[in-house]
């Protein structure tokens, strides 16, 4: 009885940590795409670093409460980390400047393939043929639905080769650094989030110059403009939690797989408030497939078999008699 409460239990938690992010992904999704489309404040890398510098001081008072226990995590560590986030947000910026947002997310969707190799060569897991089917069905339904046209060029492909590479390791490095040193998702992001804040902020406006022909220090600051950035921040404190529990949690294949779901619930809240300009049948379509393809994936993954880490061992820099080290079913979501 005691097993099957806390089974339910963990069940429980996994869905609640997916909801949050999900609500709070398609949330800065919606302000952002209002706060520039309407509000004219393109400054993607620079906003990027406000909502690092304001998850920063959120870390600061809980740690200042005693809600956030000390923990160490080395500074080549954090540095390697804060290197892939960066290259991975400014390499997303620059790659939808130089590229077709057909190319665009072709080169999101192939952080998927990219996310298992590097679960392949670094943790040692390997995939059941029906997860793999799973995975390549959602591939399948999410590009039909979001590509149109591509066209690309050699700094663009450049461009997007760094940007899902970094993005593909960061988010490894998530999951790899949570159990290596057993630390939490704010601990986490309260060694992390003060590095990033930092070099974004300095680095943020002159890339934003560069993108947009257009300085930070210029924008017409208006009331209810500044209102959408200041929601925008807090509810980037809920995504970058949520992001960190997520694959905390699960692993960032999985966070990849299922975090298309985002992708459909933004198009379909897109059509709603922002007019149904695009949506045809073959996008529906895509939507279904891809749908089906979620599921499939969760209930694949989860099963023995499904997707296996075998013989697995992480570096020892205390006790981590607690960690799984055989092979594990993945968590279902």
């Amino acid at each position: 009885m005691s097993s099957i409460s806390k089974g339910d239990r963990k069940a429980s938690l996994d869905a609640a940590s997916w909801l949050f992010n999900v609500v709070t992904s398609v949330g800065i999704i919606l302000v952002n795409k209002a706060l520039m489309a309407t509000y004219g404040f393109s400054f993607a890398t620079t906003l990027t670093g406000l909502h690092f510098a304001t998850t920063t001081l959120l870390t600061l008072i809980l740690k200042s409460l005693g809600y956030i226990q000390t923990s160490h995590l080395p500074l080549s560590d954090i540095i390697k980390f804060v290197l892939f986030a960066n290259f991975s947000i400014v390499g997303m910026n620059v790659s939808l400047m130089w590229n077709s947002v057909g190319f665009y997310q072709i080169a999101k969707l192939s952080m998927i393939p990219v996310s298992c190799f590097l679960e392949v060569v670094l943790d040692n897991v390997r995939y059941s043929r029906d997860t793999k089917l799973s995975i390549v069905l959602v591939l399948l339904g999410v590009a039909v639905c979001t590509v149109t046209d591509v066209s690309v060029n050699a700094k663009g492909f450049i461009a997007a080769l760094i940007a899902v590479w970094s993005t593909a390791l960061q988010q490894y490095y998530v999951h790899y650094l949570q159990r290596k040193y057993s630390i939490g998702s704010f601990n986490l992001l309260g060694h992390t989030a003060p590095a990033q804040a930092g070099s974004l902020l300095l680095v943020g406006p002159f890339l934003d110059y560069w993108l947009t022909g257009k300085r930070v220090d210029a924008y017409g600051y208006g009331l209810t403009s500044t209102l959408f950035i200041i929601l925008s921040c807090t509810i980037a404190v809920g995504t970058n939690l949520s992001q960190f529990i997520c694959i905390g949690r699960f692993t960032a294949v999985s966070f990849q797989v299922l975090g298309h779901m985002k992708t459909i619930l933004v198009l379909i809240l897109g059509f709603i408030f922002f007019g149904k300009e695009g949506l045809n049948l073959h996008v529906v379509l895509g939507m279904i497939v891809a749908i089906a393809g979620m599921v499939w994936y969760g209930n694949a993954s989860s099963k023995p078999g499904g997707k296996e880490r075998r013989s697995f061992s992480l570096p020892k820099t205390q006790d981590y008699s607690s960690l799984p080290v055989s092979s594990e079913p993945d968590t279902k979501a």
